[in-house]
């Protein structure tokens, strides 16, 4: 059971980790409702991240790839320091720095108080709301070659939200921004790189700590092994869609499917169908 439990978790997690409604939400949910299952814990969501951050990497490898290079490059002064992969560099690194001190100060929250689905539902509904306003009300000017180290470390700390299962790491920094003006699939696409250092570091972090401390992993490591990989097919398929549906339309179905998803918890938690935490 361990096992196809394993599958569907991982087919969530590529599903829903790139599109604004909150992997860890959905991961928190299946786990009250698939037979014989539970809450996977947030060792399991991080270590299964890291397929889908995988699967980033490959999709944006040009990209990725081209930055490193340049970054490094600027350091033995072989590439101008002025040049935009350079820049982007930088603007990973300082939108990093918030998400990974609040990771370190606040990891018991993480693991308990934050996980209750109380949380999940109200955040799914008001960060929603938020993302659909940002979304209509934003200018769309900026481009990622505009992006400034203001707005990189801002999106940076909206980054920070991801840490409550319901906000949805790329919901939150989508929306930032969108709130700052910048175009659709330039917010998306710098949500995407910033992602990456993040979601490696506590992907490994835990994997460690799961190796030191076996029952913290909840499956085992054969079903989330196996997850992490479902995790990495699926999500290279959704990225390669989302980047083509942002490019032509809103984000208003993913405002819709939050506030709906919400709204369903908290009248199930309310009926004591099913238990928050």
């Amino acid at each position: 059971m361990d096992w196809l439990i394993a599958i569907v978790l991982g087919v969530l997690q590529g599903a829903t980790e790139f599109l604004p409604i909150s992997s860890s939400a959905h991961l928190r949910i299946a786990g009250e409702l698939l037979p014989g299952a539970e809450d996977p814990g947030a060792t399991f969501t991080a270590i299964t991240q890291i397929g889908t951050e995988l699967a980033v990497v490959i999709f944006f490898w040009r990209d990725i790839s081209r930055i490193i290079a340049k970054w490094f490059g600027s350091l033995r002064g072989t590439v101008a320091k002025d040049d935009p992969d350079v820049k982007m560099g930088w603007l990973v690194i300082i939108g990093t720095v918030p998400i990974v001190i609040a990771g370190v100060l606040f990891q018991d929250l993480i693991r308990d108080q934050l996980r209750s689905l109380w949380i999940t539902a109200t955040v799914l509904i008001v960060f929603g709301v938020i993302l659909g306003l940002a979304d209509m009300l934003g200018k769309r000017v900026k481009t990622l070659e505009t992006t400034t180290y203001r707005d990189g470390l801002l999106i940076g700390v909206a980054q920070v939200l991801a840490l409550i299962p319901g906000v949805s790491r790329s919901g939150a920094t989508v929306t930032m921004g969108r709130a700052l003006g910048y175009e659709r699939p330039a917010a998306a696409k710098y949500a995407f790189f910033l992602a990456v250092p993040a979601v490696f570091g506590s992907g490994f972090y835990e994997a460690y700590q799961a190796f030191t401390e076996p029952a913290s992993i909840g499956l085992g490591w054969g079903p989330t092994i196996l997850a992490t990989a479902v995790a990495f097919l699926v999500g290279l398929a959704v990225i390669r869609w989302l980047m083509a549906w942002i490019s032509r339309r809103s984000f208003a179905p993913f405002v819709i499917y939050r506030i709906a998803l919400g709204a369903v918890l908290l009248v199930a938690l309310s009926a004591g169908w099913i238990e928050a935490l």
